[in-house]
C-alpha cells in the first residue's frame, strides 16, 4: 500500500467537523487515496473549480498520471482512454509516487491531469479546512489551489470511511444508514483499525446516539471479520473489493462524519483544453462508488489488467 495517503489522509483535527474530514485515515485493499501530511505551503493562489477555458487548447499532449496503488492506476488508466477517443493526445506516467511528488509534477507542468480525492487533497493544502460536505469541499479548493491548477466535476465515486454490514444484518434489521444503528448498537461489536475507537467512538455518540458492545481492532481483516460473523459493523472503504466479494453493505452517512472523497480530475489548467475537459466531465458523471467498487474487484481481487478493466467500463458507458 502506498504512502500517498488517506492519512488514507491528514491528521486528526481538533473540532468535529475537522476530525470527520482528517481521520479518514485508515488502510484499505483498494490502495491510498493519495495521504501525505499537510502542506498550506503548496497552495499559492485562487483558482476557478474548472479548467479548459484557456492554456495550450486541445493541440498538445495531455500527461496523465497516477499514484502508485492500483485504484488511483484504475483511474489514470479511465481517464486517459476516454481523452484519446475524444482525439486527445495523451501520455501516460503512472505508478509515479507520494502526493508531494505528485503535486510538484502537476504544478510544473510534468503531468497535466491526476485522479484525486477531493476531501484528501483539502486536507493536504489546508489542514485546518472544516469543510465536508463535496459543494464545500470543492468550493475550499477552488480558493486555495494556486492558479494554474483547478479541479473538474468530481464524480459521485467516492473512495471513503464507512459503516458496513452483512447483506444479512442489514436485512435482518432493516439497516440502511448510519442512524438506523441506534436500536442495536448497544448489542453489537464493531471493528476497525486500531485507532478507529480512539478516534470515533466520542464522534458516534455525539452524531447518532450510538454506543456500541464492544470495539475490536481488525485491521486490514475488518471485512472478513464480518464476513465471519466476528464483529456486526465494520470500517470498510466504500471501493473496497471485498464490500462485492462478501455481499457487504455500506451504510449511508445521512449526517456527514466521514467527510467527502469524491474522485476528481486535478489538473495543470495550461494543458487541457475544451476536449479534453469534456472528455474528463463526462467520467465523472457516470463514475459511481458502487461501480467503482466492481471495477476494483475485477483488479484487485479477479487480477484483471486495469486497462483492459477501463476500456470495458468506458465501452459500457459510451465514452469508449
Amino acid at each position: 500500500m502506498s504512502t500517498i495517503r488517506r492519512t488514507r489522509r491528514a491528521a486528526v483535527l481538533g473540532t468535529l467537523a475537522a476530525l470527520a474530514l482528517g481521520a479518514t485515515a485508515c488502510g484499505s485493499s483498494g490502495g491510498d487515496p493519495l495521504d501525505g501530511g499537510s502542506s498550506s505551503a503548496a497552495a499559492g493562489g485562487a483558482s476557478t473549480a474548472a479548467a479548459g477555458s484557456g492554456g495550450a487548447g486541445d493541440g498538445g499532449t495531455v500527461v496523465v498520471g497516477s499514484a502508485n496503488f492500483p485504484e488511483n492506476v484504475l483511474l489514470g488508466s479511465i481517464y486517459s482512454q476516454a481523452l484519446k477517443a475524444k482525439g486527445v493526445k495523451v501520455e501516460e506516467k503512472f505508478n509515479i509516487g507520494s502526493r508531494e511528488v505528485l503535486y510538484g509534477q502537476l504544478q510544473s507542468g510534468n503531468l497535466t491531469v491526476l485522479p484525486e480525492y477531493n476531501g484528501a487533497l483539502l486536507a493536504y493544502l489546508d489542514a485546518k479546512s472544516t469543510a465536508t460536505a463535496k459543494d464545500d469541499v470543492n468550493a475550499a479548493l477552488a480558493k486555495t489551489l494556486p492558479a494554474s491548477l483547478g479541479i473538474l466535476d468530481s464524480s459521485p465515486a467516492e473512495d471513503k470511511d464507512s459503516l458496513s454490514v452483512t447483506q444479512e444484518t442489514a436485512d435482518k434489521y432493516g439497516l440502511k444508514t448510519v442512524a438506523d444503528l441506534a436500536a442495536k448498537a448497544g448489542e453489537f461489536t464493531i471493528g476497525g483499525p486500531p485507532e478507529f475507537k480512539s478516534r470515533r467512538e466520542q464522534q458516534f455518540k455525539d452524531v447518532y446516539g450510538l454506543t456500541f458492545k464492544e470495539w475490536k481492532p481488525t485491521g486490514d481483516t475488518t471485512a472478513n471479520a464480518l464476513k465471519d460473523g466476528a464483529v456486526q459493523v465494520g470500517n470498510v472503504f466504500t471501493t473496497d473489493p471485498k464490500i462485492v466479494q462478501f455481499k457487504l453493505v455500506p451504510l449511508a452517512d445521512p449526517k456527514g462524519v466521514f467527510g467527502a472523497q469524491n474522485v476528481t480530475p486535478l489538473v495543470n489548467k495550461a494543458g487541457v483544453g475544451p476536449t479534453a475537459t469534456a472528455a474528463l466531465n463526462a467520467v465523472s458523471a457516470k463514475l459511481d462508488t458502487a461501480g467503482l467498487t466492481a471495477l476494483m474487484k475485477r483488479v484487485s481481487v479477479d487480477k484483471e489488467d486495469p486497462s483492459a478493466v477501463a476500456k470495458d467500463w468506458l465501452k459500457a458507458n459510451g465514452l469508449g
